[in-house]
């Protein structure tokens, strides 16, 4: 096996192998964990479960028992089934050069939010924190595109990539015990949607009333690692009349 691939696999348990891009967060590295993810959906082995997509890595879930009835003749001699696994990923990455730049167009979700107030009662701290005023906040984060990194902490949390470091704000020191569902947030250079009522101690900016997480549809999460969101400032009373439409 190549030696820099096979130093880039570890095993998770003995059902899932853990493929690592180096460990920075960055724009770079997001679009390898995309176009192998990519891959991966299109170039399926034996066995092959499901892929997960972190920061720098993409968790390979497999079953051992398929993927131990599929070797070859020559695999069954000497390979295990984690040795197996790793030579399908190997053979994939190998056919990343020509496909990397084939990867799916990228869906943008744009996210309404009411900054401020009740819904945002961390905004004029992380302005006060910057140097900037509130409107000047809110300018800079509804300014940009910020990528779907991953999906983690909670079913459907985006962490986001992509916010102007300006705005860039430390974590409470002492987390809160509820924050309400659709509360927008900044922790560090970082932003993201609580997408349920959970303890959280990231900068409360603002709140959408749009719902990120619902389990009673077949695709329970709105966004998926590879999105693009955007946020849009709405009024209260328009947070309302969006609330109450959800609701209906």
């Amino acid at each position: 096996m190549n030696q820099s691939l096979n130093d880039s696999f570890l095993p998770l348990g003995d059902s899932s192998v853990l493929i690592r891009k180096g460990t920075t967060i960055d724009k770079g590295t997001h679009r390898w964990i995309m176009s192998v993810m990519q891959l991966l959906e299109a170039q399926r082995f034996d066995g092959m479960i499901e892929c997960v997509p972190a920061f720098a890595s993409i968790a390979v879930h497999y079953d051992p028992l398929v993927v131990w009835r599929s070797r070859s003749l020559q695999e069954k001699g000497h390979a295990s089934v984690y040795e197996t696994v790793c030579k399908r990923l190997e053979q994939c990455l190998s056919l990343l050069s020509e496909k990397e730049d084939n990867r799916l167009p990228e869906r943008v979700v744009t996210i309404p939010v009411c900054y401020g107030g009740d819904y945002g009662p961390d905004l004029q701290e992380v302005a006060e924190h910057c140097g900037l005023s509130a409107e000047e906040v809110v300018s800079l984060h509804t300014s940009g595109s910020y990528s779907v990194y991953m999906i983690g902490f909670a079913p459907g949390f985006p962490y986001l990539g992509g916010m102007p470091p300006s705005i860039a704000a430390p974590r409470h020191k002492t987390p809160r015990i509820v924050i309400p569902a659709g509360s927008v947030g900044i922790a560090g250079a970082q932003t993201g949607v609580y997408p349920l009522a959970t303890p959280g101690g990231w900068q409360l900016i603002g709140r959408t009333p749009l719902p990120l997480f619902r389990p009673d549809q077949q695709i329970p999460s709105l966004l998926e690692a590879g999105d693009h969101v955007r946020f849009e400032a709405i009024s209260e009373q328009q947070y309302k009349e969006w609330e109450g439409a959800e609701q209906l």
